[in-house]
């Protein structure tokens, strides 16, 4: 009884931006739960490439800031081949300079693919959801949502609007049977953070700033995502887990 709460066999899972680092991870874990697979990005290549080690899987390729886009792709999926009871809002983006120099350009890239992604996928998504009166909704959030670095403060406010955001998904969809959270990961290594990775500078103060004394491992946020797609999370709602070695409790 207590492992079945984490099966996902019979589900179906968005994830966006799946096709490296964070959301591939999730995507082989959900995958590896019992759950069919949508993998989502721009670049359809890359996500045959995926597709071809996840038996079962689908490839839908739309670009998650194009809020008409983003409705017709998963309104034709739900319409051909069945419902979506998880989805995984992971696709994002970094842009690093001083506030004062930050390019208004780059700052509205960001909005668009960190936050106004959000709101369109899960928006397309929990319509459907609603129909249904159950689904499951996981927004990729950060260590930024609750804390600040140099160099990347329009990042931070992305990310801390994921985390509101995803209170207010909680908040106005609870009733329809819907369970909206967010994971925020720490220091992970993946190509977002190549540069800080091959950084010994910054991997020093890293190691010395987080209790678990290192980077975090892409595998170690399927647990989190296993838990928060399945019924073991049926009263989970609004919650930002943060998965991230302690750094965001400890001074």
């Amino acid at each position: 009884m207590t492992l079945s709460l984490f099966d996902l066999s019979g589900r179906t899972a968005l994830i966006t931006g799946s096709s490296r680092g964070i959301g591939l991870a999730l995507a082989q874990g959900l995958h590896a739960a019992g759950a069919t697979v949508i993998l989502n990005g721009r670049h359809v290549g890359h996500l045959e490439a995926v597709a071809r080690d996840l038996p079962g899987s689908h490839v839908l390729p739309f670009d998650v800031t194009d809020h008409d886009g983003v409705r017709k792709a998963v309104d034709h999926f739900e319409e051909n081949n069945g419902a979506i009871d998880i989805l995984v809002n992971n696709a994002g983006m970094q842009h690093r300079a001083p506030l004062e120099d930050f390019p208004a350009s780059a700052f509205e890239q960001l909005l668009k693919t960190n936050i106004f992604s959000v709101f369109n996928v899960g928006q397309a998504v929990a319509r459907h959801m609603i129909k249904r009166r159950a689904g499951k909704i996981i927004n990729i959030a950060s260590v930024q949502t609750a804390l600040a670095r140099p160099g990347i403060a329009p990042y931070t406010a992305t990310k801390g609007a994921v985390g509101n955001l995803t209170k207010g998904m909680a908040t106005d969809w609870a009733r329809h049977g819907l369970q909206c959270n967010a994971v925020a990961p720490g220091y992970f290594e993946t190509e977002l953070n190549e540069a800080l990775v091959q950084n010994p500078e910054f991997s020093s103060w890293l190691g010395q700033r987080t209790p678990a004394g290192r980077w975090g491992k892409v595998d170690e946020l399927i647990g989190a995502g296993i838990f928060l797609a399945s019924d073991a999370s049926s009263f989970v709602n609004g919650h930002v887990l943060y998965v991230d070695g302690g750094i965001s409790i400890s001074l």
